[in-house]
């Protein structure tokens, strides 16, 4: 879920204008729009008696009572604020994922997470290539091949650290931890992109990684490595967001998509020949509810942060630690440590303090 979730955040965030165009602007991989429709010269109420009178041309019953919901929530669907819409995509989701993560961790101690990660892959593909089929062609196309598959790989290390964490540690622990990525985008921002972090910044960098610490709770025994590896999983997904910084200029958002199929495809292949466990029948089930929830999850959250501000939906965001707390303890009985609720609220609240302070730098002074 926090691997997953940040990949799309950063393709939600990427262009407005460039998913207007590429990828449409309410249905997924097509062409639709938020925008009001033109309203009817007549409502349904107001029905000529002729054609009131014909059987079947005017709604009734229960038929009628729907279209009549249905209407209504389109109104007041088209007068909601962008940022309502796009936290409402947001919240929905969040209970998309879930159902992926939990799929995650029940599947991962029966089924090789390398194997996972490729069924996944293959039918999200599959769903972007079904609705994108005539723009395949201009999808494939790049004029940064190199970065789009540094990209993919940064990716597929983000991916299995995090996926390995969500499966042998706490969902709530790694969850908090995968917070942790902001903090690594700031200090990324300035060593990659040349960009200038202000001295509050820094300093709620550093109290972020302390509550990183505190979660990690070292002792005597050393330290947890799979919780090492959701930290891992936080730092390649920071590598993540910078590509796709440096792929928003020149690359539409489809693209970047596509070629993340075709390296991870690529690169899982011979790995999961070696270790192929034949999933049985209801296996293949969950394998692909997995993978078409997560597909679902990730046009969700990228329209919510096409339609939404990133700082607005932001504190939003840090609702999926309640989300993961209530997973893992009635499907998994996890009981999350003292330490762990105590280092995610400093992580949360640094990071709430950058993504915010990121959001007033981009508006220009008057």
């Amino acid at each position: 879920m926090v691997r997953a979730m940040s990949e799309d955040r950063q393709a939600g965030r990427q262009h407005r204008a460039d998913f207007d165009d590429d990828l449409g602007d309410g249905a997924p991989f097509g062409r639709a729009s938020d925008e009001p429709d033109p309203l009817p010269a007549q409502s349904d109420d107001a029905a000529p008696i002729v054609l009131a009178s014909i059987s079947g041309v005017t709604e009734s019953g229960a038929s009628g009572w729907l279209a009549t919901r249905r209407r209504r929530f389109r109104h007041w669907w088209r007068g909601a604020t962008p940022n309502l819409r796009g936290s409402i995509y947001m919240v929905s989701s969040f209970l998309v994922y879930a159902v992926m993560t939990g799929l995650f961790k029940y599947l991962g101690p029966m089924i090789p997470l390398v194997e996972i990660l490729m069924v996944r892959q293959i039918v999200m593909s599959l769903i972007i290539i079904a609705f994108a089929m005539r723009e395949l062609p201009a999808m494939i196309h790049t004029d940064r091949p190199g970065l789009q598959v540094f990209r993919g790989l940064v990716t597929l290390a983000s991916m299995l650290c995090g996926f390995s964490a969500i499966i042998y540690i706490p969902l709530a622990q790694a969850t908090a931890i995968g917070f942790s990525q902001v903090l690594f985008v700031t200090i990324a921002a300035v060593l990659v992109l040349k960009e200038t972090v202000d001295r509050a910044r820094w300093v709620a960098t550093i109290i972020g990684f302390v509550g990183v610490i505190i979660m990690l709770n070292p002792s005597a025994d050393g330290l947890d490595v799979y919780a090492l590896m959701s930290v891992g999983g936080a730092l390649f997904g920071a590598c993540v967001t910078v590509s796709v910084r440096m792929l928003a200029a020149s690359e539409r958002t489809d693209t970047i998509l596509i070629w993340q199929g075709i390296v991870l495809i690529v690169v899982l292949a011979v790995p999961t020949w070696w270790v192929w466990v034949w999933p049985t029948p209801q296996q293949w089930l969950w394998l692909i509810v997995l993978s078409v929830f997560g597909t679902a999850g990730q046009w969700l959250l990228t329209r919510a942060y096409q339609v939404g501000e990133a700082s607005a939906l932001a504190p939003i965001d840090f609702s999926r630690l309640l989300l993961a707390s209530f997973t893992g303890f009635v499907f998994f009985a996890e009981i999350p440590a003292l330490p762990t609720w105590i280092g995610a609220a400093i992580v949360i609240g640094a990071t709430l303090f950058t993504v915010r302070k990121n959001a007033r730098s981009l508006i220009p002074a008057a």
